[in-house]
C-alpha cells in the first residue's frame, strides 16, 4: 500500500482491474473520447497491409486491427503536432530562453516520505541490481517516482490505438484540420508536413515493436495501458526500448514492466548501458539521466528526488 500517495490499492490489482476493463468496455473510448474518434470501415487496412510485408502473420494482424474497439483517431497525431508547433513557434518569440530547473513538485515531504518507504519495501532487489548494474537504488526510486508515482499511474490510454493512430497520422492531410495555429507561413507548413511524416514513421516502429513485445509475453495488445504518447510499464519505455533493454528481473522467462522487479531491473539496464558509472562526476550523471527523458529539467529532478533519499536514508541509518 502507497497511502501517502492517495493510492490505497496494491498498484499489481490495478494492473489487473485495468486490463478487465479495457477489455470488457470498449477498451480505450472512455479514455480517449474527447478525441473524436472516425468510425471509418477498412481505414486500418494501409497499416494492416504494411505489417503484413514486414513479416507479421496476416491472420494475427487483421484480428488485431479488426476489433471494434478499435477505432482511428486523427486527433492523437494532431495533438502531438500542435505541441511541437507551439514549442517552433515560441522558440521564435524574442527574450532568453527558459533556464531549466528543479521541478519543486515532486520535492513534496510527502512524496519523498512515500519514495523512501518504497525504497524500503524493495530494498533487497535495489541492492542485487545495484550489485549488477552498478546504478544505485535512490535514483531508480526517483525514476519510478516521477515517471509512474511508484507504479501507481501507468497511463489511461492504450498503445495500440495511440501508436496505431498516429502511425496512421503520419499523412498530414488527415490531420491538417485539427491543427491550431491557421494561416501558417508557407515554410512553417512544409515544416509541419515534414514532422508529421517522420512522427508517424516513428510511430510505425514503435508500433511494431509493441506487437512485437507482446506476443513475446502472451499479452493481447489491446489491454496494455500506456500513456499519451505510447510508453508502457512501469518505467513508462516506449516498446523499441522495452525490447532493448528490457529485463526479466523476477526469473519467469518474460519481460513484464508492470511487474516491479522486471521494471526496476530494466531501467537499471537502461541507465548502465547510457553509461552510468559510480565515477561519475554531477554532470554526467545528469546527462546519462537526459538520455531517459530528453529535458533538462527532468534529470535535475531526478538526482534532486535521489539526493533526498540519500539523505534520508542517512539520517535513519539504513
Amino acid at each position: 500500500m502507497f497511502p501517502w500517495t492517495g493510492f490505497d490499492s496494491p498498484a499489481k490489482r490495478r494492473i489487473q482491474r485495468a486490463a478487465i476493463v479495457f477489455s470488457l468496455a470498449a477498451v480505450f473510448v472512455c479514455g480517449l473520447c474527447r478525441f473524436g474518434f472516425a468510425e471509418t470501415g477498412d481505414v486500418w487496412q494501409p497499416l494492416t497491409e504494411k505489417l503484413v510485408q514486414d513479416g507479421f502473420d496476416r491472420t494475427y494482424v487483421s484480428s488485431l486491427f479488426g476489433r471494434s474497439s478499435l477505432v482511428f483517431s486523427p486527433k492523437i497525431m494532431a495533438r502531438k503536432m500542435n505541441a511541437l508547433l507551439n514549442t517552433k513557434l515560441s522558440a521564435k518569440k524574442p527574450g532568453p530562453p527558459r533556464e531549466p530547473e528543479v521541478m519543486e513538485r515532486y520535492l513534496n515531504p510527502i512524496l519523498i516520505a512515500g519514495a523512501y518507504g518504497f525504497y524500503r519495501e524493495h530494498r533487497d532487489v535495489m541492492r542485487e541490481i545495484e550489485q549488477k548494474y552498478s546504478v544505485p537504488g535512490d535514483v531508480l526510486t526517483a525514476l519510478m517516482l516521477v515517471e509512474t508515482k511508484l507504479g501507481t499511474q501507468v497511463g489511461r490510454y492504450n498503445a495500440l490505438t495511440i501508436l496505431g493512430s498516429m502511425a496512421l497520422g503520419g499523412d498530414y492531410e488527415l490531420i491538417r484540420p485539427y491543427i491550431k495555429q491557421k494561416n501558417l507561413a508557407d515554410d512553417t507548413t512544409e515544416w509541419l508536413i515534414r514532422r508529421t511524416r517522420q512522427k508517424g514513421n516513428w510511430a510505425y516502429g514503435e508500433l511494431k515493436s509493441l506487437i512485437t513485445y507482446a506476443q513475446k509475453n502472451g499479452q493481447d495488445p489491446l489491454i496494455i495501458p500506456s500513456s499519451m504518447y505510447g510508453a508502457i510499464g512501469y518505467c513508462q519505455f516506449i516498446p523499441s526500448s522495452a525490447l532493448a533493454y528490457g529485463r526479466d528481473g523476477n526469473g519467469d522467462g518474460k519481460v513484464n514492466l508492470f511487474e516491479m522487479n522486471d521494471a526496476l531491473y530494466s531501467m537499471a539496464y537502461f541507465i548502465k548501458r547510457h553509461g552510468w558509472k559510480p565515477e561519475l562526476d554531477r554532470e554526467a550523471q545528469l546527462a546519462v539521466i537526459y538520455r531517459y527523458n530528453h529535458s533538462k529539467s527532468y534529470s535535475l529532478t531526478i538526482m534532486a528526488v535521489a539526493d533526498r533519499l540519500r539523505k534520508t536514508s542517512e539520517f535513519f541509518g539504513n
